[in-house]
């Protein structure tokens, strides 16, 4: 029995993986996949694309879909420095507009 259940595990393991790479080779997402691929709720992709801070198609009116590469876009936005970057920005700022005395 316990055998059983370590295959069925294994199994279960396995098909979750050839859905992820399913996704990653798709190019325009169904909302349920949309969600799997942004590891997010339908109730926050919903709401995401009703105040239209996600782009998305609605060819239909009813069903929404999603291109992965604007996705990838959408969630790349608003990228934060390291530490280490903005010290080197602040560096070449202060060598570039050194004050003439």
């Amino acid at each position: 029995m316990a055998n059983e259940d370590l295959i069925l595990d294994k199994l279960t393991e396995i098909a979750n993986k050839l859905d992820e790479q399913n996704l990653l080779q798709k190019t325009v997402l169904n909302f349920n996949e949309a969600c799997k691929y942004l590891d997010v709720s339908p109730s926050h992709l919903y709401k995401l694309t009703s105040t239209k801070h996600i782009p998305h198609f609605c060819p239909q009116g009813k069903k929404l879909y999603f291109k992965r590469e604007e996705l990838d876009n959408w969630l790349q936005r608003n990228r934060k420095s390291a530490a280490d970057e903005i010290d080197q920005m602040a560096a070449d700022y202060v060598i570039r507009n050194k004050r003439k005395k």
